[in-house]
């Protein structure tokens, strides 16, 4: 009983593993995730994909694999199933196949032949059989005699081959789902589900990171990246893996020579490539190239590409200008792009890790429409494949993050090239206390020679409360002399200059607001604001007059270009008191060390997958193309019947029948 049940499910699981229907199954589900693994892109360092689409979707995403669709375990258990199931499929289905090919279907009877769509029976007086046979080879035609009742029987067939079709689709899907499971690196996946492979979170150096999470250099399939520096080499790639990485070890070292690239006029990269060196850790044989995107180079079956370049660690020139101190010179700083080093201002200590030097920066800096597009508009521009976009090169940037001893960073991106807008001049620097968030950009004004030296002037004597009772002063002069006040409130408006100007040191145009809401009735608050601001734009010439005296520097020029350079000073003062960082470091020069991005891939099961390829192409051309004909002649006595029949019955079959026929007519007729 228990012999019988086991063979029962045994062969239940014969026939569905062996069914179309199961392999069409698992064909629908491998096309829906192809879908999705050519729609979202694939195997980025999992922060992107949390910042991208929220914590919620990031986890289900990871859940499911989805980031990693090729080489995620379900991915590859269908990718097995498939394979069990085509060969299933062959085993038992292709023997009668092959019988179907070999047969010539020389029993089949008087009734049969007569019973067909397609036969025809004629009298002749002396039928010439050699005559047939010749006609029938001349038309490609195979054929086997059988003697019948004193007449004779021949059965023709031509295109068999087409049967070939199926084989050849079916292990044409073997051979590309076995070259998947080559790529898809199953010993890996095996190693880290049993715990022999365990990615590496931390950020350590390269030579720290333990055993169990490397992989050598006979590892089956990988696709890795690698950052090289001009003058460095590398023995090693970076694979992602989930939270963290793998490092493969590769059997060869890959030195970076130099590193090109062109750009277009508006500074778009044209091409780039990497001069690169190749040493056999074995042999010690070099191989000197150059790579390219997609133009690789393959050593020991390893494919080397251009992918990328960015910085590789460049010496970097800063003016460091003491916020706290503002009315000093700026400090010569030192420093390397990528790098990390300390840096104590104030008494305190601080962390600064650089980031990337960009050289380029390439925004669109088109007018925005009045209004939004019509459908028109819309159907329009998808035609034409066509954007209104302004380019503009903004020049170098450098971004870095201030770490304080609490741990607690605050990036910055500061721009070394002026930047025009509306007229003005100005030097662009941006900050953000996380990544979630936009960059906060503050514009610092520039003098008549492109520095901010005038600025940081300015800056210093609003901080500067030693100032303020020679500012009152003059501002109170000019008021008088305008008629705007008397003697008597003379007093009174200087001290209404001073108070303004030590609450806009204190908080900027934040703290003057927070005073007014807690000082001023709800009713008179937007007047004394207005009058505060008055004040405040008026003592402002008072101010960088003060500072270019104490300075013993020339006085501003009294016109409308810069009284806007004063007023946006302003702006830029009190948005510093935002800024979040003890010193502004002016970027004012660097020497650019470029790096290449490359990707090293090995992908034994490429070729298969080639080869399935054609294989495939080559069997739906069989299935469809090719298509078999059997005729049968029935010769008895005076009497002939012709029978035709076909894997596909269609008007072609109708066609070919009545040639057949007639030409078979024609043959055996007596001359």
């Amino acid at each position: 009983m228990k012999n019988h049940r086991r063979q029962t499910i045994r062969h239940a699981l014969y026939e569905l593993f062996s069914s179309m229907r199961f392999a069409v199954g698992l064909l629908t589900i491998l096309a829906i995730a192809s879908v999705v693994g050519t729609v979202l892109k694939q195997n980025e360092p999992y922060p992107n994909y949390a910042f991208e689409f929220g914590q919620f979707w990031f986890q289900a995403f990871e859940k499911l694999g989805l980031f990693d669709v090729y080489h995620s375990a379900w991915f590859l258990t269908i990718l097995a199933f498939l394979v069990l199931s085509t060969t299933l499929c062959i085993i038992r289905n292709g023997p009668g196949f092959i019988r179907q090919m070999r047969s010539y279907r020389e029993k089949a009877n008087d009734n049969s032949l007569a019973a067909m769509p397609h036969s025809q029976a004629f009298e002749t007086d002396a039928p010439d059989i050699a005559t047939v046979r010749a006609y029938l080879q001349g038309q490609g035609f195979r054929w086997r005699e059988t003697p019948r009742d004193g007449g004779l029987l021949i059965a023709a067939k031509k295109g068999a081959a087409g049967k070939l079709g199926y084989f050849c689709a079916h292990i044409a899907l073997i051979v590309i789902c076995v070259g998947g499971l080559i790529d898809g690196n199953l010993p890996l996946k095996l190693g880290e589900l049993f715990g022999s492979v365990v990615p590496e979170t931390r950020n350590i150096p390269q030579s720290q990171i333990p055993a169990q999470s490397r992989l050598s250099g006979a590892n089956l399939s990988f696709r890795g990246n690698v950052d090289i520096a001009e003058g460095k080499s590398a023995d090693v790639t970076f694979l992602n893996a989930g939270q963290g990485y793998l490092v493969q070890e590769l059997p060869f070292i890959v030195s970076l020579k130099k590193f090109h690239v062109d750009y277009y006029s508006n500074g778009m990269p044209k091409l780039f490539a990497s001069d690169i060196v190749v040493t056999d850790k074995a042999s010690g044989k070099i191989t000197e190239a150059t790579v390219k995107v997609n133009h690789p180079l393959i050593i020991d079956g390893i494919a080397i590409y251009q992918s990328s370049f960015g910085d590789g660690g460049s010496p970097l020139r800063f003016k460091a200008w003491n916020l706290a101190q503002p009315q000093g010179a700026p400090a010569d700083l030192q420093a390397v792009s990528m790098n990390t080093q300390p840096l104590r201002a104030n008494g305190k200590e601080y962390s600064l890790e650089m980031g990337e030097l960009r050289v380029f920066n390439i925004e669109n800096i088109g007018k925005p429409q009045d209004a939004p597009p019509t459908m028109g508009q819309r159907m329009h521009d998808a035609r034409e494949v066509r954007q209104e976009k302004t380019l503009k090169n903004f020049g170098p940037s450098i971004s870095f993050k201030l770490r304080d001893n609490q741990g607690q960073a605050v990036e910055y991106l500061h721009y070394m090239a002026p930047v025009e807008q509306e007229g003005g001049q100005y030097l662009m620097a941006g900050m953000r206390k996380t990544p979630a968030e936009p960059f906060q950009y503050l514009r610092l004004p520039l003098d008549d020679d492109m520095k901010i030296d005038r600025f940081m002037r300015l800056y210093a004597a609003l901080r500067n409360p030693a100032l303020y009772d020679e500012v009152a002063r003059r501002a109170t002069d000019k008021a008088r002399q305008g008629g705007v006040i008397d003697a008597k409130l003379a007093s009174q408006f200087g001290d209404s200059v001073k108070g303004v100007l030590q609450r806009f040191a204190d908080g900027g145009f934040s703290g003057l607001e927070q005073f007014l809401d807690e000082r001023v009735p709800a009713d008179k608050r937007q007047a004394v604001a207005q009058t505060y601001i008055k004040i405040l734009q008026g003592a402002v010439i008072d101010v960088m007059a003060v500072a270019d005296d104490q300075a013993h520097a020339p006085q501003l020029k009294a016109d409308a270009a810069h009284y806007r350079f004063l007023l946006d000073g302003l702006v830029a003062a009190s948005g510093l008191h935002d800024y979040g960082a003890p010193v502004f470091l002016q970027l004012d020069g660097f020497d650019q060390v470029q790096s290449s991005g490359l990707q090293l891939t090995r992908s034994p099961g490429k070729n298969l997958v080639y080869l399935g390829s054609l294989l495939l192409v080559l069997g739906i051309v069989l299935m469809f193309y090719v298509r078999e004909l059997r005729l049968w002649v029935r010769v008895n006595g005076r009497q002939v019947r012709v029978a035709m029949t076909s894997n596909r019955h269609n008007r072609d079959l109708d066609q070919d029948f009545r040639r057949h026929l007639d030409a078979l007519q024609q043959l055996t007729r007596r001359p």
